[in-house]
């Protein structure tokens, strides 16, 4: 027994030194990957030394004697700091993401395939000018160099989330660059989405129309969906499964994710200073790191600051000496679903515009980690890819006997759009920025613009040139084989929303309509009802968080609500309803994280909606995750006898509204009861609604991902002007899902006075301080400085490194 007991202590200590040897060497390769700031490095393709200047935030401030060797310096800073997220978000371009997430991002890779991101990049390396082709190369040389160093140096090849990834890095290509900006174009449209949403909405409900939960009482001349397939058959809707909603597989973009922002500026006649002021504030998916990255380039037009994509050698919102910009997703109606019927008895045929024709048709190889390569066959119509798996929802608007083929205009292989926006760094005023932007393909976006003599918003990007004839207008799938639905080219989107100055002194951008046209209505009340305003009132409003749908809908739903009578007794629904709507009475709309009123008049809402369309629209219901206020509206005031939603079908009793909005409220109060405790003044919004920052490489793993997320609780909402958009689905439908991974206020006055912020911190290195040292600032609504004088950035650096032309 003691000769045991000898041997199973000497394996208890031999695997506990295994352990603590295994982890020693973990952390010793993941340090090995911390660049180190203060270092010279000989890199061949340099004409001249570089200096890499970091600032206390360790934004890299660029200087040297060419553009040319600006963009290389780019690309070393973007590989030092983000090369784990180039890398993700390169391979969600190439459609190669299974390669090493396994099965679980198949279907992103097929959708991506289909859409051909990366063959349409690669043919539209040409269509660029001949400086952006050079920018194109000295950037991939500069990214390739810092691979090259990892590699010689042994440097924890690069990132420490590579040790978990059997793939090689492979060496940047100009085209990657063009595949990420194609990437961010097909998450920017969410046209598609909106034209599923509202066919599955006519086939669930067609008396109540397309249009419905835009709070129209009557469809605003759209047919009914199945009148444009006479005689086709349908599915049912099929139900979704909510436990959970779904998550990008990359970390940072998918297509039809539907991206948004505010930008808004103010001429030198309404500013205090006599200057114009520009803020921007980008949406989309908050992740850990931030999609975005903070740079200043020295160019020889002069130096340039802002916010960039890390593989993507361009500033994408900041400001030069003379001229800020800032870029919102545009509402245009860029992509159209078109339904194409299939031959009968010949499944590789279509009815196209001149009878039945064959689809286009080729293979690809998609290779699984830890599972078996995959084949699929990629197909196209007339009118564009097919595209089965495009959208949730897609199948139960498709009939039988027919496929969905997109047109998106982001599928050009002429895509000038990088070349716009290194153009658009080098622009000294509004004017030659109007001219570089006239190159832009897609995303489709307004680009508020600022300098000395004034601002100026331009609509930039391509649209759809559709038939007067078209039966939808774009705004519902229509059969692909009619004359009228084809396209008629394409043209620019300033045709259409023609840009100009400021009438009034004041330009605002919001994206979508929907919650953008009530965040719009907000922040042009802010900024109307000031004469003259200041970079501080600037900042107020692009951090303000009242939702002006929260001042719309309680009074209206609440009107026969309110507490009157006797005191209910204490512990029951009654009391409680009478405390909470007592809250809400006092409440001015502010959805800060520590009241209990945002969080009762979520849940209220939330619970509201569901009652009103749960029996009408069936499993439709399950994917209706955003409140839609102009459709609460619409029923409350029973515009266009919508108040008939509030009854019922399925009851015998004859419910009205006010009775909805009773048992919608209790509900809900039971639902948070049971979450947080009997005492209502005792919840707070910030319990639900948290910002979840999700690392694109490890917050999936258990254990890892509780070190690499990070998680704040957050103020604010889908409607406010500091968006955070709720996931709307799940465990918790509450969790803040989206919001600005980016702010910016560039005061033309002073310059060098203007502000930035990320939603992280520059480094993507879990182990760098730098990792998440933005985070509680942009919680708070705070910025770091933004200057573009190279002393101050010199004599607050944290490390300057040197790069010096080897020849090899």
């Amino acid at each position: 027994m003691l000769t045991l007991f000898r041997w199973l202590l000497r394996l208890t200590v031999a695997l506990i030194a295994v352990l603590v040897l295994a982890v020693v060497l973990a952390w010793y390769f993941a340090v090995r990957s911390l660049p180190d700031y203060n270092a010279s490095y000989g890199m061949s393709g340099l004409k001249a030394p570089v200096e890499i200047v970091r600032s206390t935030e360790n934004v890299p401030h660029i200087f040297g004697q060419s553009d040319e060797d600006m963009f290389f310096a780019l690309g070393v800073a973007h590989a030092q700091d983000r090369l784990f997220q180039m890398t993700m978000l390169r391979r969600a371009a190439q459609g190669r993401l299974s390669e090493v997430r396994g099965a679980g991002a198949f279907a992103g890779d097929v959708l991506v395939r289909r859409l051909e991101l990366y063959r349409n990049a690669q043919a539209s390396l040409d269509a660029q000018d001949s400086d952006t082709r050079t920018a194109l190369e000295a950037y991939s040389a500069g990214v390739n160099q810092w691979i090259t160093e990892v590699n010689e140096s042994a440097l924890g090849r690069g990132a420490p989330e590579f040790f978990l990834f059997p793939e090689q890095i492979a060496y940047w290509q100009p085209a990657d660059s063009l595949a990420i900006l194609k990437l961010l174009a097909a998450a920017s449209s969410n046209a598609v989405p909106a034209e599923i949403l509202r066919a599955r909405l006519s086939l669930a409900a067609p008396q109540y129309g397309p249009d419905v939960l835009s709070g129209e009482a009557a469809p605003a001349g759209l047919p009914v969906y199945a009148s444009l397939f006479p005689g086709a058959k349908f599915g049912a809707p099929a139900p979704q499964d909510g436990t959970e909603a779904p998550r990008d597989p990359s970390g940072f973009l998918r297509p039809a994710l539907g991206l948004g922002g505010n930008g808004f500026a103010a001429a030198p006649d309404r500013t205090a200073a006599g200057g114009a002021l520009l803020a921007n504030a980008p949406h989309g998916p908050l992740t850990a790191p931030s999609l975005y990255y903070l740079a200043r380039l020295q160019l020889s037009s002069g130096g340039v600051i802002g916010a960039t994509i890390p593989g993507i050698p361009a500033i994408l919102s900041g400001r030069n000496p003379h001229l800020a910009w800032g870029m919102t997703p545009s509402a245009i109606d860029d992509a159209d679903i078109f339904i194409e019927e299939i031959q009968p008895g010949n499944s590789d045929r279509y009815r196209g515009r001149d009878g039945w024709a064959d689809f286009a048709s080729r293979r690809e190889v998609i290779r699984i980690l830890d599972g078996e390569d995959q084949v699929i066959t990629l197909r196209r119509t007339e009118n564009g890819p097919l595209m089965p798996a495009l959208e949730r929802g897609l199948r139960d608007i498709i009939p039988q006997g027919h496929v969905a083929a997109l047109g998106w205009t982001g599928l050009s292989r002429e895509d000038g759009t990088m070349s716009a926006l290194i153009g658009l760094m080098r622009a000294p005023d509004t004017d030659s920025a109007a001219a570089a932007l006239s190159r832009v393909v897609a995303p489709a976006m307004t680009v508020t613009l600022a300098d000395g003599d004034g601002i100026r918003q331009v609509s930039a990007g391509l649209l759809p040139g559709r038939s007067a004839q078209h039966p939808t207008g774009g705004a519902m799938p229509v059969p692909g084989w009619l004359a009228t639905t084809r396209w008629n080219g394409e043209m620019p989107a300033s045709a259409a929303d023609p840009s100009g100055r400021a009438p009034a002194g004041i330009l605002i951008a919001t994206e979508e309509p929907g919650a953008a046209a009530m965040r719009r209505g907000r922040l042009t009340r802010l900024l109307q009802d000031r004469e003259v305003h200041s970079r501080d009132s600037f900042i107020a409003a692009q951090t303000d968080i009242v939702s002006p749908a929260a001042r719309a809908l309680l009074p209206l739903v609440g009107a026969n609500l309110w507490f009157t009578g006797e005191p209910a007794p204490a512990g029951t629904i009654d009391a409680q309803r009478q405390d909470a709507l007592a809250l809400l009475a006092e409440w001015d709309g502010q959805m800060n994280e520590h009241l209990p009123e945002p969080l009762i008049y979520a849940a209220w809402m939330r619970e509201l909606q569901d009652r009103l369309i749960r029996d009408e629209l069936g499993p439709l219901a399950d994917d209706i995750a955003t409140l839609h206020p102009g459709f609460i509206d619409a029923v409350f005031r029973d515009r266009g006898g919508a108040a008939r939603w509030c009854d019922i079908a399925q009851s015998a009793p004859a419910e009205d509204c006010t009775t909805i909005a009773r048992q919608a409220l209790d509900r809900a109060l039971l639902d948070l009861t049971d979450r947080f405790g009997p005492q209502v003044a005792s919840w707070r919004w910030g319990d639900v609604h948290q910002a979840r920052h999700q690392h694109p490489g490890l917050g999936g793993l258990p254990a890892l991902g509780w070190v690499v997320n990070l998680t704040q609780s957050l103020s604010g909402g889908s409607f406010t002007i500091s968006t955070s958009g709720l996931l709307g689905r799940g465990r918790n439908p509450y969790e803040a899902a989206t919001g600005a991974g980016y702010r910016g206020v560039y005061d033309l006055a002073d310059p060098d006075s203007s502000v930035f912020i990320t939603s992280t911190g520059q480094s993507g290195h879990p182990l760098s301080r730098h990792f998440d040292d933005f985070a509680a600032l942009w919680r708070r609504g705070e910025y770091v400085g933004m200057s573009l004088d190279p002393d101050l950035a010199r004599a607050a650096a944290i490390g300057t490194t040197r790069l010096i032309p080897e020849s090899r």
